[in-house]
């Protein structure tokens, strides 16, 4: 049975015959809206003629996570009042859930990517939506060039979303044929922003290596914001690495549960952290819980202000993780973690006067050979 209510909640409805509309239009779209509108969800759902209305679609969803893609699927199929694998589906590496009534599966980038390489036309497929489109990662893009040729040459049916919070909207307007932008209105509780840099300036960040001063610095913002908010904390931090030595650095946190969540945790350990605890918690993550999913409890967001990205080294010409410093737009992806379910607090690791220097949004160049 399907939850009306839960769906009539979502504030990206009343989007939706824009949306549509400039489909019809255009073949093409961009969506912008904030965390927690519902636009990973409801969207695609609607876009599939699942709630009632609309013709019958099959909706190809790509998501830049593993962790992202099963959790959206498992969210819609829950919406619908069902089982995964049934109206809604999803596939990642090593795992699949999809069923022949499958209408909405949503995969993974790279999995999009290897399907377009063994199928141009991309078969079957009415609607692809490229959620989180802001974070730009190669295979992304890449798919997303691909979509755009195949429209172009082979599908001129074929309708494509580029979706995201944060996104730099007029240019992804331009790179898909100058698609018309619908925007909607934020659902997000208010968040407060709390400055806690350093008593010392850290080094910069060289290659994968951080000053050795970050982890103690962000554990004991970590400790400031439990001491000072309610509810569970979600930590951004660079990498496995260093989510490692901060999870050292609160070990002595008794009546607190410390987590980890990364792209190289289990599945089951994913899901744990998604589906909340008795206990208070704080959650250690990289920026794989920055888009497409809501971690229950979280009040607070600790910034560490670092991620990791590929980058070329064009001296080698092969490509490698390095630390940089987040944009922020990725800044406000991850408070908006804080103001999902209540109004929260952000601790940003850096100091005000540092902000306004960094990059609006994640730069793709650097990250394609020249």
């Amino acid at each position: 049975m399907i939850r009306y209510d839960a769906l009539d909640a979502l504030p990206v409805r009343e989007a939706l015959p824009g949306l549509t509309g400039a489909l019809d239009a255009h073949g093409t779209a961009v969506l912008v809206a904030p965390p927690g509108t519902g636009k990973t969800t409801l969207v695609p759902l609607a876009l599939a003629g699942l709630l009632g209305d609309g013709p019958a679609r099959r909706v190809v969803v790509a998501e830049p996570r593993r962790i992202a893609a099963r959790a959206a699927a498992r969210r819609m199929a829950w919406l619908l009042g069902e089982r995964v694998g049934e109206q809604v589906g999803f596939t990642v590496r090593g795992e699949r859930a999809v069923g022949r009534r499958t209408r909405v599966e949503v995969v993974t980038t790279g999995v999009l990517l290897q399907r377009l390489q063994r199928d141009q036309e991309l078969s079957g497929v009415d609607v692809v939506v490229l959620d989180e489109c802001h974070e730009r990662h190669l295979d992304a893009d890449t798919a997303a060039a691909f979509l755009w040729d195949v429209r172009e040459a082979l599908r001129p049916e074929l309708r494509l979303v580029a979706a995201s919070a944060t996104t730099d909207a007029e240019g992804w307007s331009r790179l898909l044929g100058d698609a018309p932008v619908v925007a909607a209105r934020g659902a997000a509780f208010p968040v407060d922003v709390v400055w806690a840099p350093p008593a010392r300036a850290l080094r910069p960040p060289h290659g994968t290596r951080v000053d050795p001063a970050l982890p103690a610095h962000v554990a004991s913002v970590v400790r400031r914001a439990l001491a000072e908010r309610d509810g569970d904390v979600l930590v951004f931090l660079p990498g496995v690495g260093e989510i490692a030595r901060v999870a050292g650095c609160l070990g002595d946190l008794g009546d607190v549960d410390v987590l980890q969540v990364h792209g190289r945790a289990p599945a089951a350990a994913q899901d744990a952290v998604l589906a909340g605890g008795a206990r208070r918690r704080v959650v250690l993550a990289t920026s794989v819980a920055e888009s497409s999913l809501t971690v229950p409890g979280v009040r607070v967001v600790v910034d560490s202000g670092l991620a990791r990205e590929p980058r070329v080294d064009h001296a080698r010409g092969l490509s490698a993780l390095t630390t940089v410093r987040a944009s922020r737009a990725a800044g406000l992806q991850r408070a908006g973690r804080a103001g999902r379910e209540a109004p929260g607090a952000v601790y940003r690791c850096w100091a005000e006067a540092e902000d306004a220097r960094l990059p609006r949004f994640p730069s793709p160049r650097s990250r394609w050979p020249i």
